[in-house]
């Protein structure tokens, strides 16, 4: 598709368009395998907890969304079972959001449709063309990704 001036499409376009495909998809196998309560707005705070745990401030800030709103997705995710809330061992006063049983289950059906859509993508561009993407973006995320 072409912007209305008439120009191609900007980077930050051409590099959402297979995030969606993927974010489409993950769902659908999530669903598929019986996580079908988890919703985009859920799954994209979910995706940003680290292995050991994440603050609700810096999940909100993350996912760009106010804090408030990453605390609704939050309960939403701890009512159904996927994350819980434990204090942080580094600050008494603080809580971290943990992946629950629950949702390492998502994590690992997640993890195997990445692997199967990257796989796609490769077979698509080729080798050397799939090599030279992931260089190229993972130089970019050096100057776009504040949380690297």
């Amino acid at each position: 598709m072409i912007d209305p001036a008439g120009g191609r499409q900007n980077l930050g376009l051409l590099c959402f368009y297979p995030y969606r495909a993927l974010e489409a998809r993950l769902l659908a196998a999530l669903a598929a395998a019986g996580f079908d309560d988890i919703t985009t707005a859920q799954g994209r705070i979910a995706a940003r907890i680290a292995p050991g745990g994440t603050r609700l401030t810096a999940l909100a800030e993350q996912a760009l969304v106010t804090k408030q709103t990453a605390g609704h997705l939050v309960d939403q995710l701890e009512r159904a079972g996927y994350v819980r809330r434990v204090p942080d061992p580094t600050d008494a006063r603080a809580r971290l959001v943990q992946m629950a049983e629950r949702g390492r289950q998502v994590v690992a059906v997640a993890r195997r449709v990445e692997a199967e859509v990257e796989a796609e993508w490769t077979a698509h561009l080729g080798e050397e063309v799939a090599a030279q993407l992931r260089a190229a973006l993972e130089r970019l995320r050096e100057v776009t990704d504040p949380y690297r």
